[in-house]
Parts: structure tokens; sequence; C-alpha cells
């Protein structure tokens, strides 16, 4: 049994001082917390307002947030080759410079084709800036605690939809205008001094992965040190595109609500908008919730057969808001779908690092997020112009529910790959 002591010196160094890589995380979940309170988790309290004001239907709406979805997949690629060539400190201040400007340029929106502009540049800077960077500097900074260290990073972008309801209460108090305007001013002040926390590998500052040479007891026992793939050699293995399509599959889940969350609460079964809010924040302290127990269970247990029931969980979670009659079964929907998307978060990143390796994993997982890509485009767009067909949310929530079954599925077949 390991001593108290070599429990914890993957976080504390001899003197005490915290290994760099910790902090690395910490800055990754302050970056990831402006991008899920200030876009990701508001988004659908934004259509709100500007359907309001401009009368735009929900599927004008929800077809930018599908089109910045799909910009952000089809950046994967490149931007994975950007990171693992340059680092992610240069990427990163770019995103954040670009994810500013776009909310400034959305302060000024009043056409649909400004609004289109504006949030392609608060996508494309959001993904920059945002997690897919972060991640590949986190893997090649952990080995033996990867999941965790990931499940602790992606705290950030929990935290952010626990702060939806201050944009909600912003937009209410000085109009979305003025909300727009200050998150550019928060991005800049806040997100471009926590970059300086990020390196892109250990050796660089004179530190090993994990800070320590000691074998993590399990993961020595089930993970030989196998070399790593390239990305050819990976997307020629079937768990490549099972993980990327399951992956695809569980984001129709999460664009759909994260674009439709709000007005079908609201609009579809009359609460207002601070509940549709607090469903927001409930969604997001389960998802935290899911995050923590994710990170441990993931360095501990199969991460394929978890991810299945991750799915199960989504499914489930979007079945209950679809055929929604009271208030508890939003409720449901809130835990459900917020644990099964905070345990899957993590998941799996590092399910990818352990089949793929971690030197070239910025590559394989922009190629990877090229494919997972078209669930988050699909997802909010699909919920979006069903709704203005039949009138509601419900048979679009219900088909999109029905999608996490063949993703469980997917991620069942998934064995790990020969490298």
């Amino acid at each position: 049994m390991n001593s108290p002591i070599s429990r914890i010196d993957h976080v504390v160094r001899p003197g005490g001082r915290v290994f760099h890589g910790w902090w690395l995380v910490i800055g990754a979940a302050g970056i990831q917390l402006l991008s899920g309170a200030l876009m990701m988790h508001s988004f659908g309290a934004y259509t709100v307002a500007l359907q309001a004001q401009f009368g735009w239907s929900k599927t004008a709406l929800s077809g930018a947030f599908a089109l910045t979805r799909a910009e952000s997949g089809l950046l994967g690629p490149l931007q994975g080759w950007l990171v693992d060539r340059f680092g992610p400190r240069p990427v990163l201040r770019w995103g954040l410079t670009i994810f500013a400007v776009g909310f400034a340029l959305f302060a000024l929106t009043d056409t649909l084709l400004v609004f289109y502009i504006a949030w392609a540049l608060i996508a494309l800077g959001s993904s920059l800036g945002g997690f897919a960077t972060l991640t590949v500097a986190i893997v090649n900074w952990f080995d033996q605690h990867r999941a965790k260290a990931v499940a602790v990073s992606q705290l950030g972008f929990s935290f952010g939809g626990m702060g939806v309801t201050l944009v909600i209460l912003s937009i209410e108090l000085v109009g979305w205008r003025w909300t727009a305007a200050g998150s550019a001013i928060v991005v800049l002040l806040v997100g471009l001094p926590l970059v300086n926390l990020v390196h892109h590998r250990p050796e660089n500052v004179g530190e090993i992965p994990d800070g320590t040479d000691e074998p993590h007891p399990v993961i020595a026992r089930r993970r030989p040190r196998d070399r790593d793939l390239t990305p050819t050699e990976a997307m020629r293995t079937r768990a490549f595109w099972y993980i990327s399509s399951a992956h695809a599959l569980a984001l129709l889940t999460v664009s759909a609500v994260t674009a439709h969350l709000i007005p079908h609460v609201t609009e579809g079964l009359g609460f207002t908008p601070i509940q549709a809010g607090f469903a927001v924040m409930l969604m997001t302290a389960t998802q935290i919730t899911g995050q923590l127990l994710g990170g441990w269970l993931g360095d501990h247990f199969d991460k394929r057969l978890l991810c299945v029931g991750c799915m199960l969980g989504h499914g489930s979670g979007f079945a209950l808001l679809a055929f929604a009659t009271d208030w508890a079964m939003v409720i449901g929907f809130a835990v459900l779908n917020g644990l099964a998307w905070g345990v899957r978060g993590p998941l799996m990143v590092a399910l990818r690092a352990d089949y793929f390796g971690a030197t070239s994993f910025g590559t394989i997982m922009g190629f990877s997020s090229l494919i997972a890509m078209f669930g988050m485009a699909f997802g909010a767009l699909f919920a979006g112009a069903m709704a203005d067909i039949f009138g509601d949310y419900v048979l679009g929530f219900a088909i999109l529910a029905a999608g996490s079954g063949l993703g469980a599925i997917l991620f069942a077949l998934c064995e790990r790959p020969t490298r």
C-alpha cells in the first residue's frame, strides 16, 4: 500500500513546491471558465434576447451556433498541428484576442450577417484559446494522473455554467449589448495573464511528467510502455473512428442543450428565465461532481466501459427533458445529463491519449474533432429546425436522445489498438 506521502508526491514536490503541472491545470481551468460562462452556456440566453428584439427564427439563431461549431471542427487538424509544432502559448494568446474581438463586434450587432460573423470570431477565438489547445499541454505533463488532471481542468468550464445566471441577470439589467462588451474586457484582463502558466512540455522547464518517476501501481499493471502512434497510424485503427463517432453522438445532446435548453424551459414548459438559469446551474453542479468522480474512476477502471455508462446517462436524461411535464422531470434531466457529461469529458481525452500516445496528440485530437464536430453542429441545428416545424422541441429532443444509445454501442466495441 502506498504511504500518505507517496499518494501526494505527484502534487507537492520536495521542499513544499507544488508540481508545476498542477499550476498549468489551474490556469487551464480558469481559461475554460471564461469560455463556459461567456459563450457556451450563455448562448441560449442571448438567443432569447435577440429573438425578442429582432424576431429571428430559432433555425436562424441555432444556425449560427451550428456554423461556429462546424468552424471549430474544421479548424481542429490545423490547430492540433500548430500546437504540436509551436506550443500552446502563442496559439492561446491569439485565440483569446480573437475571442475578445468577436464579443466586441457582437455588441454592435444589428443584422443577422453581423451576428453570424461575430459568433464565427467568438468560436474561432474560443477554440484556439480553449479546450483543445490546453489539453495538448496537459496530456504532455501527465501520464499516471492524466484523467484527474484533465478532469480538474474541465472544472473551469463547469463553473462557467454555474455563472450563466450572472450573465442572464446582466442581460436583464443592462442589456445584451453591454453584457457582450463587458465579456470582451473580461477575456483580455483575465484570460491573457493565465496563459503564462501554460508550458508545452515538462522538460521545457526542467520537470518530468507527473513530477515523479514512481510508477502508478494500477496503470503499471495494465498499460505497457508502447511507442506512440503517428496521426496516420492512429487513423488506420478502428478505435480512432469508433471514439470519434461516439464523441459526435455525445455532442448531439450537448449542442442541443447548449443552444436550446433555456428556450425550451421558458417557451415550451412555461418556466421563468431565472428557473431556466437554475436548471443550467444544477446541471453544471452535477457536471462538476461527475468530473471529479470521472477523473478518479478513469485512473483506476476501464475508461471505455465508463463511457458506455455515460452515453446511457445522456440518452435517458435527454429523454426526460423531451417529454417533461413538470419541474421534477427537468431536475431529473439536469442531474443525469450533468453527471454523464462530467464523467465522460475527461475520460474521452485520457482514452485517446492511452490508445494513441502523447507525441502527436494535438494532431490526432484535431482530426478526431473534425469528425466529432458534425455532432456539435448538427444537434443544435436539428433541434431548432424541428422546433420551428412542429412548434416544440419534443420530437427533436427524443430523436437526439436515441443517438446516445448508438454512441454507447460504439464505445462498447472500441478495443485498444496494437501499439
